[in-house]
C-alpha cells in the first residue's frame, strides 16, 4: 500500500494567509522582582533535591519548579498564596487590556488559548471590566456544541479556550485572530490549536499572536519550539 500525504497548502489553496507574531511583554516592578525570587528559590530547592535523590527520581520536582516559574510569567495570582507575596501585577493582562478593545472595535473575532484554566478565569474578569463579551470552553464545559455555536454566530467576539480541551476537533472559522497567552513545550499542539481558525471555510486572513514574557523561561520555551520544528 502507498500513502500520499499532502499539506493543507496543497489541498486548500483558496485559504487566506496566516501571519504569526511573537508579541513580547516585559515584566515590570513587583512582577519582575517576584519572578527573580521564585526562579532563584526554585533553583535552590532543585539543587538540594538533585543532590539528595539524583536526576532519576526528581522529575516531578523539576516539573513543579518549571510550572511555578511559568505561572509567574502569566500572573502571580496563579501561584500558591505563600509564593505570590500578594503581587497582582500582570504584564500579559496589561497587554490584553490595551489591545483587545481595539481589536474588537476593528471587528476582529478572537480565540485565546491558555494551558492554565485559572488564568482564563483572570482573563475573563479582565474582559468583564472592559465590557467585552466572551464565551469559554475547557474540560468542565458540558455543552461544547452550544458554546461553539454561540461564538460562531457572533454572540461574543472573544472565545477563551484551554489548550487541551480546545486544541483539536473544533471548527471556529468565525475567528480571524488567535492569541496564545502562554507558550507550550510542544509546537505541534499550538499549530493544531491555531488551525481551529485557519481551515477550510475561513475567508479572512488569520493573525496569530504568541504572548512571551521577555527575559524569562518563556523565551527558552520559544527557542525549544524552534528547534523542534
Amino acid at each position: 500500500p502507498i500513502m500520499l500525504r499532502r499539506t493543507k497548502e496543497q489541498v486548500a489553496t483558496e485559504l487566506p494567509g496566516k501571519t504569526e507574531i511573537v508579541q513580547y511583554v516585559e515584566l515590570q516592578g513587583p512582577q519582575r522582582d517576584l519572578y527573580e525570587a521564585v526562579r532563584a528559590g526554585q533553583d535552590r530547592t532543585l539543587h538540594k533535591i538533585l543532590d539528595e535523590k539524583g536526576w532519576e527520581t526528581s522529575s516531578l520536582a523539576i516539573l513543579e519548579a518549571l510550572l511555578r516559574i511559568r505561572q509567574v510569567c502569566c500572573d502571580p495570582r496563579l501561584l500558591p498564596e505563600a509564593l505570590s507575596q500578594g503581587c497582582t501585577t500582570s504584564a500579559k493582562l496589561d497587554w490584553l487590556t490595551e489591545s483587545v478593545p481595539e481589536m474588537v472595535e476593528e471587528g476582529r473575532r478572537i480565540l485565546m488559548f491558555s494551558q492554565f484554566t485559572s488564568f482564563l478565569d483572570l482573563v475573563g474578569t479582565c474582559l468583564d471590566g472592559l465590557d467585552v463579551p466572551w464565551v469559554r470552553l475547557d474540560g468542565s464545559t458540558e455543552d461544547r456544541g452550544e458554546v461553539v455555536r454561540s461564538f460562531q454566530e457572533g454572540d461574543a467576539p472573544v472565545f477563551l479556550l484551554s489548550l487541551k480541551a480546545g486544541g483539536t476537533g473544533l471548527n471556529l472559522t468565525a475567528a480571524d485572530t488567535v492569541i496564545f497567552l502562554d507558550p507550550w513545550w510542544n509546537p505541534a499542539a499550538e499549530r493544531q490549536a491555531a488551525d481551529r481558525a485557519h481551515r477550510i471555510g475561513q475567508t479572512q486572513p488569520v493573525f496569530g499572536y504568541r504572548l512571551v514574557a521577555q527575559g524569562t523561561i518563556e523565551e527558552r520555551i520559544l527557542a525549544l519550539q524552534e528547534r523542534k520544528t
